[in-house]
């Protein structure tokens, strides 16, 4: 998963909370349309009661953001 190296924690914080979010994304997107499954979610806009949720879209935009940080960092400390 993880770099789990760095000093101050924060990968391991940021990993914690991209588990958390990947849930809460998972657990909504099964409630608007309870057959899902988690490779569903992998083409969330493939599914019209998905892409017309805005608590979707929004929650998904926070996992992408989570995402894109650890990306980031990732790149960051390869340099």
């Amino acid at each position: 998963m993880g770099v789990r190296n760095a000093p101050d924690g924060t990968e391991t914080l940021l990993d914690e909370m991209i588990a958390t979010q990947r849930q809460r994304v998972t657990d909504l997107a099964q409630r608007i349309e309870p057959t899902l499954s988690p490779d569903d979610l992998l083409q969330p806009h493939d599914h019209p009661a998905l892409a017309a949720s805005p608590d979707f879209n929004f929650e998904d935009g926070v996992l992408a953001g989570y995402l894109a940080v650890r990306a980031a960092l990732r790149a960051n400390r390869q340099r």
